[in-house]
């Protein structure tokens, strides 16, 4: 079995460094590898990608953008009435991914539009978020990376994880699965957020059994007070970090979690020699 590969969400990691390069020099310092980063269009990508090369990160993930968040959107992929602004934020996407040399985006969907019915609107959402997911699929199968012969490079490609129109009581990931089989798409995946998979749906052992195999990427956070996996909480890491492993997972592991403790110690993750020992505090 290969060990998993962990990537730094910069986004959440090291809240006391203001800007995303500082935290980026700060996970390569902890001894990460790789990282991610929610929301990078604060700061001019080729600062972002100089400061992942001096950091020896591979840069593995970044969000299309949310929108805007004064309104509550929080992502506009399957947003009635928004999609030449959710095209114009692939555009900015693809570009900050094409610098960054990061292979995938996760394309975020959004929320059912403040006043709206759930049920009234959910075979509009439905049908905007297919248009777009396929629209996206195909500009970004127009960019492969760029790699030598020794390391072929994939394609750009998307990950989603939810379906927002299904959230209720327990609605079950099977709604993001059908989504994925009608847009018919290579490039497209499943993001396996466990912090939210579990609160939407529990089953953790089954579900990534059942879906891993359309999983791109996976990122992680202790339930209910999305802290670090060691943290106290509902799940048991090691049991599913295991589990990844036998079931032959090969991305990514994103920490996208709000760190403990206080002061400077709250970042200061560190990569043990062992699986279980990422979450140390230096």
């Amino acid at each position: 079995m290969a060990p998993l590969r962990f990537s730094a969400n910069v986004s959440w990691l090291f809240p006391e460094l203001a800007s995303l390069s500082a935290r980026l020099r700060a996970a390569g310092s902890s001894g990460f590898q790789a990282a991610e980063i929610g929301w990078p269009y604060a700061e001019p990508p080729e600062a972002l990608a100089r400061a992942a090369r001096e950091a020896g990160l591979q840069l593995v993930l970044i969000n299309t953008p949310p929108g805007d968040r004064e309104k509550g959107e929080m992502g506009l992929g399957a947003v009635p009435g928004r999609q030449a602004a959710f095209r114009e934020g692939l555009e900015q996407a693809v570009l900050y991914a094409k610098a960054l040399g990061c292979p995938r985006i996760h394309l975020m969907a959004g929320r059912v539009p403040q006043g709206a019915d759930r049920a009234a609107v959910r075979g509009e959402m439905e049908t905007v978020f297919l248009e777009n997911l396929r629209h996206a699929a195909g500009v970004l199968a127009q960019w492969p990376r760029s790699g030598g012969p020794d390391r072929p490079c994939p394609l750009l490609s998307l990950c989603f994880w939810c379906c927002p129109w299904s959230h209720g009581p327990r609605p079950g990931l099977s709604p993001a699965a059908a989504i994925l089989q009608k847009a018919g798409s290579p490039n497209l995946q499943l993001q396996m957020d466990m912090f939210h998979w579990q609160i939407m749906d529990g089953n953790l052992t089954g579900n990534i059994r059942e879906f891993l195999p359309i999983v791109g990427h996976v990122q992680v956070a202790q339930v209910p007070g999305r802290g670090e996996p060691s943290s106290p909480g509902e799940l048991n890491f090691p049991y599913l970090f295991q589990l990844l492993e036998e079931e032959g997972y090969k991305g990514f592991v994103g920490c996208e979690y709000q760190p403990q403790g206080d002061g400077g110690q709250r970042s200061r993750q560190v990569l043990g020699k062992g699986l279980f020992s990422l979450w140390v505090v230096a």
